[in-house]
Protein backbone atom coordinates (compact mmCIF):
# COMPACT_ATOMS: atom_id res chain seq x y z
CA UNK A 1 0.00 0.00 0.00
CA UNK A 2 1.37 3.42 -0.95
CA UNK A 3 1.30 6.07 1.74
CA UNK A 4 -0.22 9.44 0.75
CA UNK A 5 2.29 12.08 -0.29
CA UNK A 6 2.37 15.40 1.55
CA UNK A 7 5.46 17.04 0.15
CA UNK A 8 4.12 19.70 -2.22
CA UNK A 9 6.31 22.39 -0.67
CA UNK A 10 9.39 20.29 0.07
CA UNK A 11 11.50 21.61 -2.81
CA UNK A 12 10.87 25.14 -1.57
CA UNK A 13 11.31 24.66 2.17
CA UNK A 14 13.74 21.71 2.53
CA UNK A 15 16.72 20.16 0.80
CA UNK A 16 16.21 16.84 -0.94
CA UNK A 17 19.25 15.31 0.78
CA UNK A 18 17.97 16.17 4.26
CA UNK A 19 14.44 15.04 3.50
CA UNK A 20 15.75 11.72 2.18
CA UNK A 21 17.86 11.30 5.31
CA UNK A 22 14.77 11.68 7.49
CA UNK A 23 12.47 9.71 5.22
CA UNK A 24 10.85 6.49 6.42
CA UNK A 25 13.66 4.56 4.81
CA UNK A 26 16.29 6.73 6.51
CA UNK A 27 14.71 6.25 9.92
CA UNK A 28 14.44 2.50 9.47
CA UNK A 29 18.03 2.21 8.29
CA UNK A 30 19.30 4.07 11.35
CA UNK A 31 17.66 1.53 13.66
CA UNK A 32 18.79 -1.39 11.50
CA UNK A 33 22.37 -0.12 11.58
CA UNK A 34 22.12 -0.17 15.37
CA UNK A 35 20.84 -3.77 15.38
CA UNK A 36 23.64 -4.95 13.06
CA UNK A 37 26.27 -3.20 15.17
CA UNK A 38 24.80 -4.67 18.35
CA UNK A 39 25.21 -8.16 16.92
CA UNK A 40 28.81 -7.48 15.99
CA UNK A 41 29.57 -6.02 19.42
CA UNK A 42 27.99 -8.91 21.29
CA UNK A 43 29.85 -11.40 19.13
CA UNK A 44 33.13 -9.57 19.79
CA UNK A 45 32.50 -10.01 23.51
CA UNK A 46 31.51 -13.68 23.13
CA UNK A 47 27.94 -13.01 24.22
CA UNK A 48 26.47 -14.42 21.01
CA UNK A 49 27.99 -16.78 18.42
CA UNK A 50 29.99 -15.17 15.64
CA UNK A 51 27.94 -17.21 13.17
CA UNK A 52 24.86 -15.13 14.04
CA UNK A 53 26.38 -11.87 12.84
CA UNK A 54 26.31 -12.32 9.05
CA UNK A 55 22.63 -13.36 8.88
CA UNK A 56 21.62 -10.44 11.12
CA UNK A 57 23.63 -8.01 9.03
CA UNK A 58 22.08 -9.38 5.83
CA UNK A 59 18.61 -8.71 7.20
CA UNK A 60 19.41 -5.14 8.29
CA UNK A 61 18.56 -3.34 5.05
CA UNK A 62 15.61 -0.99 4.99
CA UNK A 63 14.49 -1.94 1.50
CA UNK A 64 13.51 -5.36 2.82
CA UNK A 65 10.69 -3.87 4.89
CA UNK A 66 7.28 -2.39 4.12
CA UNK A 67 7.18 1.05 5.72
CA UNK A 68 3.41 1.30 5.22
CA UNK A 69 2.82 -1.93 7.14
CA UNK A 70 5.20 -0.80 9.85
CA UNK A 71 3.38 2.53 10.08
CA UNK A 72 0.12 0.72 10.73
CA UNK A 73 1.79 -1.40 13.39
CA UNK A 74 3.30 1.63 15.13
CA UNK A 75 -0.21 2.93 15.84
CA UNK A 76 -0.75 0.11 18.33
CA UNK A 77 2.86 -0.70 19.32
CA UNK A 78 3.60 2.83 20.51
CA UNK A 79 6.96 3.24 18.79
CA UNK A 80 8.72 2.31 15.57
CA UNK A 81 11.28 -0.12 16.99
CA UNK A 82 8.85 -2.74 18.30
CA UNK A 83 7.25 -3.63 14.93
CA UNK A 84 10.59 -3.24 13.14
CA UNK A 85 12.37 -5.71 15.43
CA UNK A 86 9.48 -8.15 14.97
CA UNK A 87 9.68 -7.76 11.20
CA UNK A 88 13.45 -8.10 11.37
CA UNK A 89 13.05 -11.31 13.37
CA UNK A 90 10.66 -12.75 10.78
CA UNK A 91 13.00 -11.79 7.96
CA UNK A 92 15.93 -13.32 9.79
CA UNK A 93 14.07 -16.53 10.60
CA UNK A 94 13.62 -17.20 6.87
CA UNK A 95 17.36 -17.74 6.48
CA UNK A 96 18.62 -18.51 9.96
CA UNK A 97 16.33 -19.52 12.79
CA UNK A 98 19.42 -19.92 14.95
CA UNK A 99 20.58 -16.32 14.36
CA UNK A 100 17.10 -15.01 15.15
CA UNK A 101 17.59 -16.13 18.76
CA UNK A 102 20.33 -13.56 19.22
CA UNK A 103 18.64 -10.52 17.71
CA UNK A 104 18.28 -7.36 19.85
CA UNK A 105 19.62 -9.09 22.97
CA UNK A 106 19.79 -6.79 26.00
CA UNK A 107 18.51 -3.75 24.12
CA UNK A 108 15.25 -1.85 24.40
CA UNK A 109 13.21 -0.05 21.76
CA UNK A 110 14.48 3.38 22.75
CA UNK A 111 18.08 2.20 22.41
CA UNK A 112 17.43 1.37 18.77
CA UNK A 113 15.44 4.52 18.10
CA UNK A 114 17.72 7.01 19.86
CA UNK A 115 20.97 5.50 18.58
CA UNK A 116 19.44 5.25 15.12
CA UNK A 117 18.48 8.91 15.37
CA UNK A 118 22.01 9.85 16.41
CA UNK A 119 23.35 8.04 13.34
CA UNK A 120 20.95 10.10 11.21
CA UNK A 121 21.95 13.28 13.00
CA UNK A 122 25.60 12.57 12.28
CA UNK A 123 24.77 12.56 8.58
CA UNK A 124 22.56 15.62 9.02
CA UNK A 125 25.37 17.52 10.71
CA UNK A 126 27.72 16.61 7.85
CA UNK A 127 25.20 18.10 5.39
CA UNK A 128 24.78 21.22 7.52
CA UNK A 129 28.54 21.54 7.98
CA UNK A 130 29.13 21.45 4.25
CA UNK A 131 26.37 23.96 3.48
CA UNK A 132 27.41 26.34 6.25
CA UNK A 133 30.99 26.28 4.95
CA UNK A 134 29.84 26.94 1.39
CA UNK A 135 27.67 29.78 2.61
CA UNK A 136 30.47 31.25 4.71
CA UNK A 137 32.86 31.05 1.76
CA UNK A 138 30.44 32.91 -0.49
CA UNK A 139 29.75 35.55 2.17
CA UNK A 140 33.49 36.05 2.64
CA UNK A 141 33.89 36.69 -1.08
CA UNK A 142 31.01 39.16 -1.09
CA UNK A 143 32.18 40.96 2.06
CA UNK A 144 35.64 41.45 0.58
CA UNK A 145 34.23 42.48 -2.80
CA UNK A 146 32.05 45.16 -1.22
CA UNK A 147 34.39 46.25 1.55
CA UNK A 148 34.26 49.83 0.22
CA UNK A 149 30.73 49.85 -1.25
CA UNK A 150 29.14 52.71 0.68
CA UNK A 151 25.47 52.63 1.61
CA UNK A 152 23.26 54.21 4.21
CA UNK A 153 23.01 52.52 7.56
CA UNK A 154 19.48 52.08 8.85
CA UNK A 155 18.27 52.14 12.43
CA UNK A 156 14.58 51.78 13.34
CA UNK A 157 14.11 51.49 9.53
CA UNK A 158 15.27 55.11 9.14
CA UNK A 159 18.39 56.40 7.42
CA UNK A 160 21.31 56.62 9.84
CA UNK A 161 25.03 57.20 9.33
CA UNK A 162 26.81 55.52 6.39
CA UNK A 163 28.08 51.95 6.46
CA UNK A 164 29.34 49.64 3.74
CA UNK A 165 27.69 46.66 2.16
CA UNK A 166 30.81 44.72 3.06
CA UNK A 167 30.27 45.56 6.73
CA UNK A 168 26.66 44.39 6.56
CA UNK A 169 27.64 41.12 4.88
CA UNK A 170 30.48 40.68 7.38
CA UNK A 171 27.82 40.75 10.10
CA UNK A 172 26.01 37.89 8.38
CA UNK A 173 29.32 36.04 7.96
CA UNK A 174 30.26 36.45 11.62
CA UNK A 175 27.06 34.76 12.75
CA UNK A 176 27.60 31.83 10.37
CA UNK A 177 31.18 31.45 11.55
CA UNK A 178 30.07 31.28 15.17
CA UNK A 179 27.42 28.69 14.31
CA UNK A 180 30.07 26.58 12.59
CA UNK A 181 32.20 26.77 15.73
CA UNK A 182 29.21 25.82 17.89
CA UNK A 183 28.37 22.88 15.66
CA UNK A 184 31.92 21.58 15.86
CA UNK A 185 31.98 21.89 19.65
CA UNK A 186 28.64 20.10 19.92
CA UNK A 187 29.65 16.95 18.03
CA UNK A 188 31.22 14.99 20.95
CA UNK A 189 28.10 15.55 23.05
CA UNK A 190 25.61 14.82 20.28
CA UNK A 191 27.22 11.81 18.62
CA UNK A 192 26.65 9.65 21.66
CA UNK A 193 25.49 6.03 21.97
CA UNK A 194 22.16 5.23 23.63
CA UNK A 195 22.29 1.76 25.19
CA UNK A 196 20.72 0.94 28.52
CA UNK A 197 18.20 -1.85 28.12
CA UNK A 198 14.89 -1.94 29.93
CA UNK A 199 15.55 0.62 32.68
CA UNK A 200 19.06 1.80 31.87
CA UNK A 201 21.04 -0.72 33.91
CA UNK A 202 21.82 -3.25 31.13
CA UNK A 203 21.02 -5.97 33.66
CA UNK A 204 20.08 -8.39 30.88
CA UNK A 205 23.73 -8.48 29.79
CA UNK A 206 25.08 -9.27 33.25
CA UNK A 207 28.76 -8.61 33.83
CA UNK A 208 29.38 -8.12 30.12
CA UNK A 209 27.14 -5.06 29.84
CA UNK A 210 29.95 -2.54 30.01
CA UNK A 211 32.23 -4.41 27.61
CA UNK A 212 29.39 -4.77 25.09
CA UNK A 213 28.62 -1.05 25.45
CA UNK A 214 32.24 -0.21 24.66
CA UNK A 215 32.26 -2.55 21.68
CA UNK A 216 28.94 -1.18 20.39
CA UNK A 217 30.14 2.43 20.66
CA UNK A 218 33.25 1.42 18.75
CA UNK A 219 31.24 -0.35 16.05
CA UNK A 220 29.08 2.73 15.52
CA UNK A 221 31.95 5.19 16.02
CA UNK A 222 29.94 7.02 18.68
CA UNK A 223 30.95 8.42 22.05
CA UNK A 224 30.20 6.19 25.05
CA UNK A 225 28.26 8.35 27.55
CA UNK A 226 28.62 8.35 31.31
CA UNK A 227 25.28 6.49 31.43
CA UNK A 228 22.21 5.96 29.20
CA UNK A 229 20.26 9.14 28.50
CA UNK A 230 16.76 7.78 27.93
CA UNK A 231 15.21 10.68 29.86
CA UNK A 232 18.14 13.12 29.86
CA UNK A 233 17.52 14.93 26.57
CA UNK A 234 19.95 17.84 26.84
CA UNK A 235 22.11 16.53 23.99
CA UNK A 236 19.28 16.65 21.48
CA UNK A 237 17.88 19.90 22.87
CA UNK A 238 21.26 21.61 22.60
CA UNK A 239 21.34 20.68 18.93
CA UNK A 240 17.75 21.87 18.48
CA UNK A 241 18.62 25.22 20.03
CA UNK A 242 21.58 25.57 17.70
CA UNK A 243 19.35 24.81 14.72
CA UNK A 244 17.00 27.50 15.97
CA UNK A 245 19.86 30.00 16.14
CA UNK A 246 21.02 29.11 12.64
CA UNK A 247 17.48 29.60 11.37
CA UNK A 248 17.31 32.95 13.16
CA UNK A 249 20.58 34.16 11.64
CA UNK A 250 19.45 33.10 8.17
CA UNK A 251 16.17 34.88 8.84
CA UNK A 252 18.15 38.04 9.61
CA UNK A 253 19.83 37.72 6.21
CA UNK A 254 16.48 37.21 4.53
CA UNK A 255 14.97 40.19 6.33
CA UNK A 256 17.83 42.51 5.38
CA UNK A 257 17.92 41.34 1.79
CA UNK A 258 14.17 41.60 1.26
CA UNK A 259 14.17 45.14 2.67
CA UNK A 260 17.01 46.11 0.36
CA UNK A 261 15.03 44.67 -2.58
CA UNK A 262 12.03 46.90 -1.97
CA UNK A 263 11.11 48.96 -5.03
CA UNK A 264 11.77 52.25 -3.30
CA UNK A 265 15.14 51.05 -1.98
CA UNK A 266 16.49 48.89 -4.82
CA UNK A 267 20.06 48.46 -3.59
CA UNK A 268 20.69 44.72 -3.44
CA UNK A 269 18.80 41.90 -5.16
CA UNK A 270 18.62 38.14 -5.22
CA UNK A 271 19.95 36.94 -8.58
CA UNK A 272 17.35 36.87 -11.31
CA UNK A 273 16.35 33.70 -13.14
CA UNK A 274 13.59 32.77 -15.58
CA UNK A 275 10.31 32.39 -13.70
CA UNK A 276 11.80 33.47 -10.37
CA UNK A 277 9.99 35.97 -8.19
CA UNK A 278 7.27 36.93 -10.63
CA UNK A 279 3.68 37.81 -9.89
CA UNK A 280 0.60 36.32 -11.52
CA UNK A 281 -1.01 39.76 -11.78
CA UNK A 282 1.87 42.26 -11.60
CA UNK A 283 4.57 41.39 -14.15
CA UNK A 284 6.78 44.28 -13.03
CA UNK A 285 7.42 42.71 -9.63
CA UNK A 286 10.59 40.97 -8.55
CA UNK A 287 9.75 39.15 -5.37
CA UNK A 288 12.44 37.98 -2.88
CA UNK A 289 11.39 34.34 -3.02
CA UNK A 290 14.58 32.99 -1.42
CA UNK A 291 14.41 35.49 1.42
CA UNK A 292 10.84 34.40 2.07
CA UNK A 293 12.06 30.90 2.92
CA UNK A 294 14.74 32.26 5.25
CA UNK A 295 12.16 34.35 7.09
CA UNK A 296 9.63 31.50 7.15
CA UNK A 297 12.17 29.09 8.63
CA UNK A 298 13.15 31.64 11.27
CA UNK A 299 9.46 32.05 12.10
CA UNK A 300 8.71 28.32 12.37
CA UNK A 301 11.89 27.20 14.13
CA UNK A 302 11.22 28.77 17.57
CA UNK A 303 8.02 26.74 17.98
CA UNK A 304 9.86 23.52 17.19
CA UNK A 305 12.72 24.42 19.55
CA UNK A 306 10.11 25.20 22.19
CA UNK A 307 8.65 21.72 21.77
CA UNK A 308 12.07 20.17 22.34
CA UNK A 309 12.60 22.30 25.45
CA UNK A 310 9.13 21.49 26.73
CA UNK A 311 9.84 17.78 26.35
CA UNK A 312 12.86 17.84 28.67
CA UNK A 313 11.27 17.07 32.09
CA UNK A 314 10.70 13.40 31.28
CA UNK A 315 9.44 10.96 33.85
CA UNK A 316 11.78 8.61 35.72
CA UNK A 317 13.64 6.13 33.47
CA UNK A 318 11.34 6.24 30.43
CA UNK A 319 9.03 8.97 29.27
CA UNK A 320 5.36 8.90 28.37
CA UNK A 321 4.50 11.33 25.56
CA UNK A 322 7.38 13.78 25.97
CA UNK A 323 9.84 11.51 24.17
CA UNK A 324 7.20 10.94 21.51
CA UNK A 325 6.92 14.69 20.96
CA UNK A 326 10.54 14.75 19.77
CA UNK A 327 10.16 12.17 17.01
CA UNK A 328 9.02 14.48 14.23
CA UNK A 329 10.14 17.76 15.77
CA UNK A 330 13.91 17.46 15.54
CA UNK A 331 13.92 16.02 11.99
CA UNK A 332 11.60 18.83 10.90
CA UNK A 333 14.01 21.38 12.35
CA UNK A 334 16.85 19.80 10.41
CA UNK A 335 14.80 19.90 7.22
CA UNK A 336 13.76 23.52 7.75
CA UNK A 337 17.30 24.71 8.31
CA UNK A 338 18.62 22.70 5.38
CA UNK A 339 16.00 24.29 3.12
CA UNK A 340 16.87 27.78 4.33
CA UNK A 341 20.55 27.08 3.71
CA UNK A 342 19.79 25.95 0.16
CA UNK A 343 17.88 29.15 -0.55
CA UNK A 344 20.70 31.22 0.95
CA UNK A 345 23.20 29.38 -1.23
CA UNK A 346 21.06 30.09 -4.28
CA UNK A 347 20.89 33.81 -3.51
CA UNK A 348 24.01 35.05 -1.78
CA UNK A 349 26.89 34.00 -4.07
CA UNK A 350 25.43 36.00 -6.97
CA UNK A 351 23.86 39.02 -5.30
CA UNK A 352 23.08 41.86 -7.69
CA UNK A 353 24.30 45.13 -6.21
CA UNK A 354 23.34 48.61 -7.41
CA UNK A 355 26.05 50.85 -5.95
CA UNK A 356 24.75 53.85 -7.87
CA UNK A 357 21.34 53.46 -6.24
CA UNK A 358 23.07 53.26 -2.86
CA UNK A 359 24.74 56.62 -3.46
CA UNK A 360 21.45 58.06 -4.66
CA UNK A 361 19.69 56.86 -1.51
CA UNK A 362 22.44 58.32 0.66
CA UNK A 363 21.51 61.72 -0.73
CA UNK A 364 17.78 61.39 -0.06
CA UNK A 365 18.16 63.22 3.25
CA UNK A 366 20.27 65.95 1.58
CA UNK A 367 23.25 65.48 3.84
CA UNK A 368 21.35 65.02 7.10
CA UNK A 369 22.77 61.53 7.67
CA UNK A 370 26.19 63.15 8.10
CA UNK A 371 25.10 65.79 10.60
CA UNK A 372 26.82 63.77 13.33
CA UNK A 373 30.18 64.11 11.57
CA UNK A 374 29.88 67.92 11.58
CA UNK A 375 28.55 67.99 15.14
CA UNK A 376 31.54 66.05 16.49
CA UNK A 377 34.03 68.47 14.93
CA UNK A 378 32.08 71.49 16.15
CA UNK A 379 31.83 70.01 19.65
CA UNK A 380 35.62 69.99 19.89
CA UNK A 381 35.67 73.69 19.03
CA UNK A 382 32.62 75.29 20.63
CA UNK A 383 31.50 72.64 23.14
CA UNK A 384 29.14 69.70 22.95
CA UNK A 385 25.87 71.37 23.92
CA UNK A 386 26.44 74.40 21.71
CA UNK A 387 27.39 72.21 18.76
CA UNK A 388 24.36 69.99 19.23
CA UNK A 389 22.03 72.99 19.38
CA UNK A 390 23.61 74.61 16.33
CA UNK A 391 23.35 71.46 14.21
CA UNK A 392 19.78 70.91 15.35
CA UNK A 393 18.83 74.42 14.18
CA UNK A 394 20.60 73.92 10.84
CA UNK A 395 19.00 70.49 10.26
CA UNK A 396 15.52 71.83 10.99
CA UNK A 397 16.09 74.68 8.55
CA UNK A 398 17.35 72.28 5.87
CA UNK A 399 14.20 70.18 6.24
CA UNK A 400 11.84 73.15 6.34
CA UNK A 401 13.40 74.82 3.31
CA UNK A 402 14.17 71.54 1.50
CA UNK A 403 17.79 72.55 1.18
CA UNK A 404 20.91 70.42 1.31
CA UNK A 405 22.56 70.56 4.72
CA UNK A 406 25.76 71.69 3.01
CA UNK A 407 24.10 74.87 1.79
CA UNK A 408 22.54 75.64 5.17
CA UNK A 409 25.83 75.11 7.02
CA UNK A 410 27.73 77.29 4.53
CA UNK A 411 25.18 80.02 5.07
CA UNK A 412 25.58 79.92 8.85
CA UNK A 413 28.15 82.43 10.07
CA UNK A 414 28.94 80.53 13.27
CA UNK A 415 29.63 77.34 11.37
CA UNK A 416 31.72 79.15 8.78
CA UNK A 417 33.91 80.64 11.52
CA UNK A 418 34.79 77.17 12.78
CA UNK A 419 34.83 74.96 9.66
CA UNK A 420 36.35 75.75 6.26
CA UNK A 421 34.57 75.02 3.00
CA UNK A 422 36.99 72.20 2.10
CA UNK A 423 36.63 70.69 5.56
CA UNK A 424 32.86 70.85 5.26
CA UNK A 425 33.00 69.05 1.93
CA UNK A 426 35.03 66.27 3.49
CA UNK A 427 32.76 65.98 6.52
CA UNK A 428 29.70 65.62 4.29
CA UNK A 429 31.28 62.96 2.08
CA UNK A 430 30.07 59.53 3.31
CA UNK A 431 33.30 57.89 2.18
CA UNK A 432 35.10 59.74 4.98
CA UNK A 433 32.67 58.71 7.71
CA UNK A 434 32.89 54.94 7.76
CA UNK A 435 34.79 54.53 11.00
CA UNK A 436 35.97 50.94 11.50
CA UNK A 437 33.80 49.44 8.73
CA UNK A 438 36.81 48.10 6.82
CA UNK A 439 38.34 46.75 10.03
CA UNK A 440 35.13 44.88 10.91
CA UNK A 441 35.18 43.19 7.51
CA UNK A 442 38.82 42.22 7.87
CA UNK A 443 38.15 40.72 11.31
CA UNK A 444 35.18 38.72 10.02
CA UNK A 445 37.34 37.40 7.19
CA UNK A 446 40.11 36.49 9.63
CA UNK A 447 37.70 34.57 11.86
CA UNK A 448 36.22 32.84 8.82
CA UNK A 449 39.65 31.78 7.57
CA UNK A 450 40.54 30.46 11.03
CA UNK A 451 37.41 28.28 10.92
CA UNK A 452 38.36 26.58 7.66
Amino acid sequence: MNRPSNQLFDVYFTSSAMRELFSDRGRLQGMLDFEAALARAEARCGFIPQTAVAPIEAACHAELYDSSALAQAIATAGNSAIPLVKALGRQLAKDSAEAEKYLHLGATSQDAMDSGLVLQLRQAVALLDADLKRLADSLAVQAERHIDTVMTGRTWLQHATPVTLGMKIAGWLGAITRHRQRLEALKPRLFCLQFGGASGSLAALGEQGWAISEALADELQLQLPDQPWHTQRDRLVEFACLLGMIAGSLGKVGRDLSLLMQTDVGEVFEPSAPGKGGSSTMPHKRNPVGSAVLIAAATRAPGLVSTMLSAMPQEHERSLGLWHAEWETLPELCCLVSGALQQALNALPDLEVDAQRMRHNLELTKGLVLAEAVSIVLAQRIGRDAAHHLLEVCCKRAVAEQQHLRAVLSDNAEVSREITSDELDRLLDPVHYLGQARHWVERALRDHNACL
